[in-house]
């Protein structure tokens, strides 16, 4: 097979996304046939140029969970990824500790397929075009840096939060994400600062 062309020709541009009809995990299984046991996906008519495994720290938040799979999984599979999406979980009450989790995600994906590029996911953002590619770049790269809880501009300068990618090599030179941030907050900075010396 012929590499995947990038941009991919399948892109729609602006999407509708509303969250006033609940969705369940049968019909984002319904809606997307091509995706394989545990979120695994691959496009069957070309060679993905990357592939990215989508980290999503999470605790408590089923709902949004299930907008996020209802909606991403169309729009990866339409940008051609070779994509696998793997939701960390935080159980008990403990204070929320986002970075340590995404740690935990980079390694439980390495062990089930060599990604060469790491996504990371806040559970309630939802891309509103499909052009935002959830791909890797040369340096670590903010993806979400128009939303519409912040008036679609960042909060301040160095905001690093939300959705953000990096590759395989670029989170070795990091070494990882700060494990001592609990609670919100925080670890997006320390990230942006580790980031910035790539």
């Amino acid at each position: 097979l012929k590499k995947c062309p990038d941009p991919s020709p399948l892109l729609v541009g602006p999407l509708r996304v509303e969250f006033s009809t609940p969705v369940s995990l049968d019909t984002v299984r319904k809606e997307n046939p091509g995706l394989q046991e545990g979120g695994r996906y691959k496009p069957h008519d070309c060679v993905a140029l990357q592939k990215v495994a989508l980290i999503i720290p999470f605790r408590l938040r089923d709902e949004h969970l299930k907008f996020w799979l209802y909606y991403l999984h169309p729009i990866l599979q339409r940008q051609q990824l070779d994509y696998g999406v793997y939701v960390i979980n935080q159980d008990g009450d403990n204070t929320f500790n986002r970075a340590k989790l995404m740690n935990i995600g980079i390694a439980e994906a390495l062990k089930e397929y060599d990604y060469d590029c790491f996504v990371f996911s806040d559970v309630d953002i939802i891309p509103m075009d499909d052009r935002n590619t959830y791909k890797c770049f040369s340096q670590p790269r903010h993806l979400s840096v128009s939303m519409d809880k912040y008036g679609f501009k960042l909060p301040y300068y160095q905001y690093f939060g939300g959705v953000s990618s990096l590759s395989k090599e670029q989170i070795m030179k990091i070494n990882g994400f700060p494990n001592n941030y609990w609670g919100w907050g925080g670890e997006d900075d320390d990230i942006f600062n580790r980031s910035e010396n790539v």
